[in-house]
């Protein structure tokens, strides 16, 4: 039978949520600080996805100056009803809670345009909304409960939306306070038609190890809501601390093209059980409904390296990967891989035929706002990427190089800078927003070929076959950070704070995969 392997999408893509429409499954993922936000991917099969475009994709949709590593486009959910696509999403400031909120998007098209952002008065994260038999609207989301029975408990709401009005109407009705007690922070909130009720389905246990998926029903939208016996319905966390998937959460559900039942959901592939460099991906679980109430992964209790799809007709090719059929090789700059924090890539660099021509800016990978950097999420726990930096018009102490970035405290870089004497190359640690740079030595030649090796925890920047400065998996990623990103790798220039006058061009950005073989579904 055919099957489609564990995580779908592979890197970054966390918190997805995924609606069908006809034949056409949709799904979106956060994306944080970095712009485009909100990807929308298309499937038929649910094993193929193509990227048709991003829901915050103008100048001027959402601010997001100021907002550091971590922050920005937290959660969406994308739902269709009364003949328009939905996405209700939050944008965070970590460091402002006053700013942000919860916002409503709507589109005709999937593909965009989307329609500016509809401010909801709701406080809290996470927002989802479901579409009554009436055509009553009802939203609902997650937040610190009022009067907590322990710390970091949460309550979820729910609250009827006035599409007419644009605005949510009537009483707010406080659900869910928890399925365990003591447990903290239950994310991604969704509620389901269900026969004659309606379901709660919610994760707990916060997004990291202790992640776990809970279900609840009721007779009406508004509760009283019955827990599952079975609470939590999904989780890893029992299993211990040991390479493979762990924290799994988050979770979504649809009906699969021959009618079974899958969740998409979010976990982490951690080779040492702890640190995982690639983020939180997304993942499919397969559903069985018993007894009126969801069970995940019916018979085995775990996230399946891969899921059972009788219905493909198209098995994933060997060597691709998603979304969009990737294959190793070069990245033009029209490819949607491409993003930028804070800002979109072509307000950070114009296209010039096959190449990028960035800009320097003054500001560093330090400062929480718009920089020049052009990256892409890693994929692969392995793999090989070479970049080809024209730096003819670098001007005097500019710099620009290559970059494995987690934020703004915690990011390296090979980079090549202009000196009176000529160009220089050498390495730039910042850990925990300390600054260590590497001696430097000198380069020849204005087109500079800079090479970055990763194997598992191990990054090595090289330049001309020499190692000029390594950096750890385990002290970037999100585990040792406090983030909730998985790691980036592009490009940065920077005059250092002074007023910038140069230019880099990014002539090439190949990226290759490396096969590892003999760890099982990690090595995908």
């Amino acid at each position: 039978m055919s099957s489609i392997p564990n995580p779908v999408l592979p890197g970054c893509h966390p918190d997805p949520s995924i609606c069908r429409v006809g034949e056409w499954y949709y799904l979106v993922t956060s994306t944080f600080e970095y712009l485009p936000g909100l990807p929308v991917l298309r499937s038929r099969d649910l094993a193929h996805w193509e990227t048709i475009g991003h829901v915050i994709d103008r100048t001027g949709m959402l601010d997001f100056d100021g907002i550091g590593s971590s922050g920005g486009l937290y959660a969406p959910t994308i739902r269709h009803g009364l003949g328009l696509f939905w996405v209700v999403c939050t944008l965070v400031d970590r460091d402002d809670p006053a700013r942000g909120g919860n916002f409503l998007v709507t589109s005709a098209d999937p593909a965009g345009p989307w329609s500016d952002p509809i401010p909801l008065d709701a406080d809290g994260i996470d927002p989802s909304l479901a579409f009554d038999d009436d055509g009553r609207v009802w939203m609902h989301g997650t937040r610190l409960a009022a009067h907590p029975e322990w710390a970091q408990q949460t309550e979820v709401w729910v609250r009827e939306y006035s599409p007419a009005q644009r605005r949510l109407i009537g009483d707010e009705h406080v659900v869910w306070t928890g399925a365990v007690r003591g447990a903290v922070w239950a994310e991604g909130p969704h509620l389901y038609r269900t026969g004659d009720g309606w379901m709660l389905m919610a994760a707990e246990g916060g997004t990291e190890f202790h992640h776990a998926v809970s279900v609840a029903r009721a007779a009406e939208i508004t509760g009283p809501y019955e827990s599952n016996p079975a609470n939590p319905v999904l989780t890893h966390r029992h299993m211990g601390r040991h390479p493979g998937v762990m924290g799994v959460g988050h979770a979504d559900l649809v009906q699969a093209p021959d009618g079974s039942w899958l969740a998409v959901l979010l976990g982490m592939r951690a080779d040492d059980g702890i640190h995982y460099p690639l983020g939180r991906e997304t993942f499919l679980c397969p559903v069985e409904w018993q007894d009126g109430w969801p069970v995940f992964a019916p018979g085995e209790g775990r996230v399946p390296n891969a899921v059972p799809a009788p219905w493909l007709d198209r098995i994933p090719d060997a060597g691709a990967w998603q979304p969009d059929d990737r294959r190793a090789g070069d990245i033009p700059p029209a490819d949607p891989r491409w993003t930028s924090p804070r800002a979109l890539p072509t307000e950070i660099a114009r296209i010039d035929g096959g190449a990028w021509r960035m800009p320097v800016r003054a500001a560093t990978l330090s400062d929480a706002t718009a920089v020049a950097f052009l990256g892409i999420r890693q994929q692969h726990p392995d793999l090989d990427l070479r970049c080809v930096l024209d730096v003819a018009d670098l001007a005097l102490g500019e710099s620009a190089g290559l970059v494995v970035r987690q934020s703004e405290d915690d990011h390296v870089l090979l980079q090549v800078t202009r000196r009176e004497d000529g160009c220089v190359i050498g390495g730039v640690r910042v850990a925990a927003g300390v600054r260590e740079e590497g001696p430097e030595t000198p380069v020849v030649g204005e087109e500079i070929e800079l090479v970055l090796r990763v194997r598992g925890f191990e990054y090595l920047f090289e330049h001309a076959g020499r190692t000029v400065v390594t950096a750890g998996g385990r002290e970037l990623d999100a585990a040792a950070t406090g983030g909730f990103l998985g790691l980036w790798i592009g490009v940065h220039a920077t005059s250092h704070g002074a007023e910038p006058h140069g230019e880099v061009r990014i002539a090439r950005m190949a990226y290759e995969p490396v096969t590892r073989t003999g760890i099982g579904s990690l090595g995908r």
